[in-house]
């Protein structure tokens, strides 16, 4: 995002110090007295075992695949029937809302404005997918980000893609510069070739279309921290040959080693070969630039510099991320990628003053986490700390169904179809099967007294990340997850490009 892009919509006051800290060494008390809730939520925690060795050496064949997270643990069963032995099926029939079309472009009929009247107020919508190569989970949030565009407002669309991916996707929405396919073809590698699809293809093209009728423009962030593409470096660097001369030796030297000079698998796949030495060393030189630009004075386009400086927290994020000790340290992991998440993602939504439309899986904006050993902390949990009732979230559910998943065990990590039958008899998706006929969606906050006894327990929920074969369930209650959920009878493979 280039500077000049969006207007200044408010006081930065504040920002820079409760959700910019993700990516450089966290300040003592000594040094700057008390810090704000999400500088406390950012720090770097460490001393975690890892959960398993098949977990763990996967992080070191390829890092957003494998903190994609993949369920876990399977989950013990619950009782299915509500408090006297009432059929909850039964009580969550007298509120749901149906969801008459996953396709795009349907009309909305009617069908989605209890959905509007869920997300109220909120700044930052959270939707999230039980798989991530499941079709319908992408096209039912493209409707349903279209809805909210048209209707209430929202403007972002922010996604669990790199920061750099995020600024090519932002200027190819809003200017068509660039080639589309190319993008996401350099872009959406390693883990993040599960976005490379047709339907995600469709969403982006809806909003350039969608920007070139309108002047109040639809935006793209990327908030996750697996990769800093060379632009960003470029950036940060052009920035500061014009703003600060003296420094440009300096920071070219600390971003030599770690800007790419080769495309993402390949430097992925390098950065990895590297000793942890190494990587901690490239991370302390990129932490350190962004350490020395914050102590300079901003110069008379104070948005500008906001913006070079966050481009320069998302290198460090990266750096950061990498130098974790992924065997050793592998829930440090993942506590990290999720608060530079949500960090992100505040400060898209306070720099552009857009309503943000989350994508990601369901365990990254769930509210709280079902695996606390392994994932100690959700970018949903952070999210909800900072925005309180702001954030809002939904999870999707379904009852059988395809998606596109890697074998961890295939060295050519290559995607293919796997297809799952009708859930569980414990499962909480067993219940919703018979809810209604048709897809539904439902709010968990207002669900009769004795529906919410039943979301509120514990019971098996399907949780597929990027890899299959896995465990297929994680013990979730739903109502504590999530504000709404969206169940979805059958579910089908998404479309590679």
């Amino acid at each position: 995002m280039r500077s000049h892009d969006v207007p200044e919509t408010g006081p930065m006051t504040g920002v820079s110090t409760s959700v910019t800290r993700v990516g450089a060494p966290a300040p003592t008390r000594a040094e700057h007295g008390a810090v704000t809730r999400t500088e406390r939520v950012a720090r770097t925690r460490t001393g975690h075992p890892a959960r398993t060795r098949r977990r763990t050496s996967g992080l070191l064949l390829a890092l957003p695949l494998t903190l994609c997270l993949t369920a876990l643990t399977g989950a013990g069963a619950a009782p299915a029937a509500g408090p006297g032995g009432g059929d909850p099926a039964r009580e969550l029939a007298r509120v749901d809302q149906p969801l008459r079309s996953t396709a795009p472009d349907a009309p909305f009929d009617g069908d989605l404005r209890a959905f509007g009247r869920m997300v109220g107020a909120a700044d930052v919508v959270g939707a999230g997918e039980a798989t991530h190569g499941s079709a319908e989970f992408v096209t039912t949030k493209h409707r349903l980000f279209r809805y909210l565009v048209e209707h209430q407002n929202f403007r972002s669309f922010a996604f669990e893609i790199q920061w750099s991916a995020g600024l090519r996707l932002d200027r190819w929405v809003r200017t068509g510069d660039g080639d589309l396919a190319t993008i996401m073809d350099e872009e959406f590698q390693n883990g993040g070739a599960l976005w490379n699809t047709e339907e995600m293809a469709d969403l982006f093209r809806w909003m350039r279309a969608w920007n070139k009728e309108h002047r109040d423009q639809l935006r793209v962030a990327g908030n996750d921290a697996a990769f800093a593409g060379p632009e960003l470096f470029d950036r940060v660097t052009a920035y500061v040959a014009r703003n600060y001369p003296a420094l440009l030796p300096a920071v070219k030297q600390k971003y030599a080693a770690s800007r790419p000079t080769a495309g993402m698998d390949e430097t992925m796949t390098s950065r990895f070969a590297m000793p942890l030495a190494e990587r901690q060393q490239l991370r302390d030189d990129v932490q350190s630039v962004l350490t020395l630009l914050e102590r300079q004075r901003p110069g008379p386009d104070r948005r500008a510099h906001a913006l070079v400086i966050q481009h320069a927290r998302a290198i460090a994020q990266v750096g950061t991320l990498f130098g974790y000790d992924m065997v050793g340290d592998a829930p440090g992991a993942m506590r990290y990628r999720d608060e530079v998440m949500a960090a992100n993602t505040v400060w898209w939504q306070r720099h552009t003053g857009t309503r943000v439309f989350l994508s990601a899986h369901n365990t990254h904006v769930a509210g709280e986490s079902n695996v606390p050993d392994y994932y100690p902390t959700t970018q949903g949990e952070v999210l909800r700390k900072e925005l309180g009732k702001r954030y809002v979230n939904l999870g999707f559910t379904f009852g059988q169904g395809g998606f596109n998943a890697v074998d961890p065990e295939d060295p050519k990590k290559v995607y293919r179809p796997v297809e799952l039958g009708p859930a569980a008899p414990d499962s909480s998706e067993h219940t919703l099967e018979r809810v209604a006929k048709g897809d539904y969606y439902l709010d968990t906050r207002t669900a009769p007294r004795a529906a919410r006894s039943w979301l509120t327990t514990a019971r098996p929920v399907r949780s597929i990340g990027a890899s299959w074969p896995a465990a297929e369930y994680e013990s979730t209650r739903l109502a504590r997850n999530y504000d709404i959920v969206v169940h979805l009878h059958r579910v089908t493979t998404t479309t590679p490009r």
